[in-house]
């Protein structure tokens, strides 16, 4: 579970170099943007077309940046309810032969972590290249601890047309975010998708992100460049325990490629993950009869892995087994009559010196989700083809 630490920090406005102190964000009472400004820079919105906005699907309903709907059928748990803010998983994408890229950022939230980077929480990245799998990092938001507005450059370069993919803060909320481009750029759709159907990705604060040092280095946004595939980040950090109306609302989301658990770490007990596996797959199972269900274990803990004394390392766990083996044998029971489930034991995800792939012994660094990525992409795409 990442927990919040709150440090004092000063709630500043940065301007990136280069940006004129006079081209602060000027928006009229319909949230509309005013044309080009001194800088030589027009805006865009991250849902108008032709850009391709993702990761929040009931954005075209609410309008917000909000990872589950304003109004669920059921009651969330507070923690849910105010983790649904966070923006972990959203993507913006363009082909445009703009040299700049500034953003202009208001934010819901920002609270400062001790373990995380401000540029993994409330920053943005980019990413561009001639190709979808081509695309290489390019730039992060640069910005004062807990500032909850910013305006940033992203991008500076040659103009030739690009594919340009920005992902969204890990645990901030946004209000509202601007995409300033060069006046005179062409701006067009991406590259399509190899595929437009969502991966769903359920599960903890390791799903969400934590404690990537960028959005670009969460093991879903990883993927999703990989596969050249949307993957909804649906990790509520410390929350996420397989409740019901959770359920029922990633249920509602329109023709899924895969639907992925991976809650572990929020229910570590047989007893709980026993009561609400088989239940959660069912809601899902409701609406989507077919979809591949993958039902996927927890990594490995530093602690759960090395005697601190000798140094030796140890066998997992007893409750860690056991929770396991529930998942385990859940998935074989109910793929008697639904062969369209999976099971992933996590135990090697990160390698074999898994302890040196985590910030505080649980939440993985960079390193701890590419070697995520690597071992999860060639699953997905195995199941994704049959």
């Amino acid at each position: 579970m990442l927990r919040r630490k709150w440090l004092f920090a000063p709630i500043m406005f940065c301007c990136c170099a280069g940006l004129s102190a006079g081209s602060a964000l000027e928006l009229d009472p319909n949230m509309k943007l005013k044309p080009a400004n001194a800088d030589g820079l027009k805006f865009l919105l991250p849902a108008e077309k032709p850009l391709r906005l993702t990761g929040f699907c009931w954005y075209d309903r609410d309008h917000v940046y909000r990872r589950l709907p304003l109004r669920p059928d059921g009651k969330f748990s507070v923690g849910v309810e105010e983790l649904s803010w966070n923006t972990a998983g959203g993507q913006v994408a363009f082909r445009s032969d703009t040299g700049r890229i500034v953003l202009r950022v208001k934010m819901r939230s920002n609270d400062v972590m001790y373990h995380m980077a401000q540029t993994g929480t409330a920053g943005f990245d980019l990413y561009a290249g001639a190709a979808p799998g081509e695309l290489r990092f390019f730039g992060v938001t640069g910005f004062s601890p807990g500032a909850r507005e910013y305006t940033a450059s992203l991008f500076q370069g040659s103009r030739r047309m690009r594919d340009f993919t920005i992902h969204f803060p890990l645990y901030a909320g946004v209000e509202q975010v601007f995409i300033g481009v060069d006046a005179d750029a062409k701006v067009e759709a991406p590259s399509a998708w190899e595929d437009d159907r969502p991966i769903i990705v359920y599960g903890t604060s390791i799903t969400q992100g934590g404690c990537a040092s960028r959005p670009g280095m969460a093991y879903t946004n990883l993927l999703s460049r990989r596969l050249n595939r949307p993957v909804v980040n649906l990790g509520f950090s410390g929350n996420g325990k397989g409740e019901p109306e959770v359920a029922a609302e990633i249920a509602k989301i329109p023709d899924p490629a895969l639907i992925v658990l991976d809650y572990e770490a929020n229910v570590p007990a047989a007893g709980p993950m026993r009561e609400t596996l088989a239940p959660f797959i069912r809601i899902l199972r409701e609406k989507h009869p077919a979809v591949p269900i993958l039902v996927m274990t927890k990594i490995r803990y530093a602690e759960e892995g090395r005697d601190r004394k000798r140094g030796d390392d140890l066998p997992r766990p007893d409750f860690a087994v056991a929770t396991r083996n529930v998942q385990r044998e859940t998935v074989e029971e109910l793929k008697k009559t639904d062969p369209n489930l999976y099971f992933l034991a996590g135990d090697d995800l990160l390698g074999e010196d898994f302890d040196e792939c985590c910030v505080d012994g649980v939440h993985p660094t960079d390193l701890g989700f590419y070697r995520m990525a690597e071992k999860l992409e060639p699953v997905f795409r195995d199941i994704l083809s049959r």
